[in-house]
């Protein structure tokens, strides 16, 4: 053997106290973040409160949980897969196809109620699978293959719809599911989310999932090596975001009485930016349900307070793109404190 080819490097021995150190300063970077991101919905509530007195109505704040429903459920399913170290672009046109999926099992094929929903939320999960599928197994790079998944979406939500709205009209007690009030004054989309994230805090924390999900974007590589089967678990993640997406489809649904096929373009921002603002890091191995929550309210309390303010649209665009950089630098700049 060459004597060139050798490699005489000694084995990297990472001592345990400085893996637990590295833990403990993991820990308190996100309580720290979830502070930081908590701080800051506060100054933007007292912020629009002076800047307009119709914002803090209990009318105007119901109407913040209600949007903030269907961006916090979309980005809690992605929390899992930005904390693998992916991403998924798909969820505001997969959210979309889902929508029309269950208006077409409910209004055009005359299913029963719980077998339409139950059918959308079931379309969120096969694109979810089919994403998982391409990134595990085809090695496709999460962007390029979700990307896709998001151009596949949307063309099959405009074709299967005719490009033409479905309404729910001959399914009264579908709209119920997002605009009912089994508690009073508080639409039901609200409690949905609520009741969606204590789940998913359990799967995160309490489950295997959730612990392959974090190991997964800590070091893929090595859960490999331990003998996990990382492309499965991989697989399931994006599954189970999928499902999320499927279940914002049918809450939109819902609280519009409608399927838009052409609506859903650029959910998949505020969710994303939810998640980092709360502070996911985009690189993977840390995040948190709680987190997420209080990055998709800042996200409805901005837009609805730029709305009530009477910005102009485009200038709401321009805030909420400075937003998203803001958050990815924070992020970056977590992450080389970490690293040195």
């Amino acid at each position: 053997m060459n004597a060139s080819t050798v490699d005489t490097r000694a084995p990297k021995i990472v001592d345990p106290e400085t893996k637990k150190t590295r833990s403990v300063s993991n820990f308190l970077q996100a309580k720290l973040q979830q502070s930081l991101a908590f701080a800051t919905l506060v100054v933007l509530l007292i912020f629009f409160s002076f800047a307009n007195t119709a914002f803090f109505t209990w009318s105007n704040i119901s109407g913040i949980l209600l949007s903030t429903a269907v961006i916090g459920i979309l980005a809690l399913g992605t929390t899992f897969v930005i904390i693998t170290g992916g991403i998924d672009l798909s969820i505001g046109t997969g959210m979309t196809l889902a929508a029309v999926m269950t208006g077409i099992f409910l209004v055009n094929m005359d299913l029963p109620l719980i077998v339409g929903v139950l059918g959308g939320i079931a379309t969120g999960g096969l694109m979810g699978f089919i994403s998982g599928f391409n990134i595990a197994v085809l090695k496709l790079p999460p962007f390029i293959a979700t990307l896709a998944m998001m151009l596949i979406a949307q063309g099959l939500a405009l074709v299967i719809s005719g490009v033409r709205p479905i309404y729910f009209t001959s399914v009264p007690d579908f709209k119920q599911i997002a605009l009912g009030t089994a508690i009073p004054g508080l639409p039901n989309a609200v409690l949905i989310l609520f009741g969606l994230a204590f789940i998913a805090y359990l799967v995160l924390s309490k489950t295997i999932l959730g612990r392959y999900t974090f190991a997964l974007g800590s070091n893929e590589e090595a859960t490999r090596l331990s003998g996990v089967d990382t492309r499965r678990w991989k697989i399931m993640v994006y599954t189970f975001s999928g499902l999320f997406t499927g279940i914002a489809g049918v809450v939109i649904a819902s609280r519009l009485d409608s399927a838009q096929p052409q609506l859903g373009s650029g959910y998949e921002l505020q969710a994303i930016a939810a998640v980092i603002i709360g502070g996911t890091s985009l690189l993977g191995g840390r995040g948190s349900i709680l987190g997420t929550l209080i990055g998709a309210l800042i996200m409805s309390v901005l837009i609805n307070g730029l709305r009530i303010m009477s910005i102009q649209t485009e200038w709401q665009n321009v805030v909420v793109g400075a937003v998203i950089l803001v958050a990815v630098f924070s992020d970056s700049l977590r992450r080389r404190k970490a690293i040195f």
